[in-house]
């Protein structure tokens, strides 16, 4: 074989490896770093406009919040299952304190749980119910707002 074979053979390698090496590191950094913004819907409670995320698909659901370093102002994330049932969430790998409503069929709070960052404490709906909205911890309670309140404009 010429030498130029084995030069253009090893540096073709090396520039196979070093590809495979970056997907391998693209693939690491999206399991461990937020998920890509989602769509966004516009809920009320009361006079409060939420600008939540709307997690629909199982993927979705399991990645959640996790790694994200803030949620500013009224920014959240709506949980949106299938069918009503009786739903837990934990916050492994979520750097962020939140509070969780869970929400009926007809946008009643059904009960509302504050979640400590970075723990695997399940924090589950006391009936089922069909939503589940995260925002930074103690945001209900500063709106004022508590169990069999309403969040219109659910999905």
């Amino acid at each position: 074989m010429p030498p130029f074979a084995t030069h253009r053979s090893s540096w073709f390698q090396g520039l196979l490896a070093s590809a495979l090496f970056a997907a391998c590191v693209a693939t690491a950094q999206a399991r461990n770093g937020p998920q890509a913004a989602l769509p966004v819907v516009n809920l009320n409670a009361d006079i409060q406009v939420i600008h939540a995320e709307v997690a629909s698909t199982e993927s979705e659901r399991e990645r959640g919040l996790m790694f994200r370093s803030e949620l500013p102002g009224n920014d959240g994330m709506l949980f949106v299952f299938e069918a009503p049932e009786r739903q837990c969430f934990w916050m492994h790998n979520t750097p962020l304190p939140l509070s969780i409503a869970f929400i009926a069929d007809d946008g009643a709070i059904v009960n509302i749980d504050d979640m400590a960052a970075e723990t695997d404490t399940s924090h589950c709906s006391l009936e089922p119910v069909r939503y589940a909205l995260e925002m930074a911890q103690g945001w209900f309670t500063a709106k004022g707002i508590k169990a069999g309140d309403k969040i219109e404009n659910l999905p």
